[in-house]
């Protein structure tokens, strides 16, 4: 097992290397290590490698600033400078709770950003201050739609998270794929076959084979039609709205020239529950929800009812306590990242 301080550290002393201030590093560490300790493997610490790839060929800039473009009392449009998008997302999420805080609600859309990692954690991050919380993101296209052959959107998340007045938060993050893409390139690492439903290939026929994608196949969407239509409102308030890039025009993080900004859009919504009514009635109002939905009669040979996210944050707490057992295909990356970048790890990851 890990222990969480120690893959902490090593992600911090990267980042700073890279020429990432003191604050900026904590805030991405704080991303990577918090979806790692949720279990979301495929958007934790394994990414590390490929963001410091694009910090040393200058597509993100280690420097960059987020910032106000243009603003209103309940919204504002944000360029991310080509910052690591962790770091100007979370500007972006307390930009949005700052206007929540006196609007009520508030919006705001990011331009110039990059691959942000898990959407959860900036949801999260508006729930823990009692904040009904929205983030969401465009990406290069991966996801056929119906009709098509091949890939027309991007796997485009969406994440909310909804305090309730215990320790954390109902949360939901999801990608409008049928499956992350990266559950596909992990097992295509393992040598693992997929389920039917995941991917076609380039004739729009099902495949179980990971090592098509991307050149050779596209993620089917979720739920079908219902899918489609929610990336395609994800296109419109995170890239559209915005004025970044849209669709095809998104460059991958990941594939593409490092040297080159991806333009990612984003978008983050904040909803003031206080400005509606008292948080204790509000905190109420929740927990006679969860309680109807605990309660629900059980299927056959099942003995709990999960919220959205309890699972995460019970793997979080066990993480915290125990130290986390990180799957190969991470382990490899930080490897490998550890002898680019001359980190010493003594034996951290085996």
């Amino acid at each position: 097992m890990i222990p969480v301080d120690r893959l902490a550290a090593f992600v911090h002393t990267v980042l700073r290397q890279t020429g990432l201030n003191e604050e900026d590093a904590r805030v991405t560490t704080e991303v990577l290590i918090t979806t790692d300790t949720w279990g979301v493997f495929t958007h934790g610490t394994k990414n590390l490698r490929g963001y410091v790839r694009r910090l040393r060929g200058g597509g993100l800039r280690a420097r960059g600033r987020p910032r106000v473009m243009s603003e209103g009392p309940a919204w504002a449009l944000v360029d991310a400078d080509s910052t690591v998008g962790m770091v100007g997302s979370t500007f972006a999420m307390k930009t949005a709770l700052a206007k929540a805080r006196t609007a009520g609600i508030g919006y705001v859309g990011v331009r110039n950003s990059c691959h942000f990692g898990a959407a959860g954690y900036y949801a999260a991050l508006a729930a823990a201050e009692n904040f009904i919380g929205v983030a969401m993101a465009n990406d290069i296209p991966s996801v056929s739609v119906p009709g098509s052959r091949g890939a027309v959107l991007g796997s485009n998340p969406i994440a909310f998270g909804v305090p309730t007045g215990g320790p954390h938060p109902i949360l939901l993050d999801m990608a409008t794929s049928a499956v992350a893409g990266g559950k596909v390139y992990a097992a295509a690492a393992l040598g693992k076959s997929i389920p039917l439903g995941w991917i076609i290939d380039a004739e729009g026929l099902p495949s179980t084979d990971p090592t098509l994608l991307p050149e050779a196949a596209s993620l089917l969407p979720m739920a079908g039609h219902k899918g489609y239509g929610i990336a395609l409102l994800i296109e419109t308030l995170s890239g559209i709205l915005t004025g970044a890039s849209i669709a095809s025009h998104v460059l991958s993080w990941s594939f593409d020239d490092p040297s080159r900004a991806t333009d990612h859009g984003a978008a983050f919504l904040a909803i003031h529950v206080e400005a509606m009514m008292p948080r204790s009635t509000f905190a109420a109002r929740v927990q006679q929800t969860i309680e109807e939905i605990r309660s629900a009669p059980k299927a056959k040979g099942a003995d709990r009812i999960y919220l959205p996210g309890e699972m995460e944050w019970e793997k979080r707490e066990r993480a915290l306590r125990e130290g986390l057992a990180l799957p190969e295909d991470v382990l490899e990356k930080l490897r490998q990242l550890a002898k680019e970048e001359q980190v010493e790890v003594n034996g951290l990851f085996g």
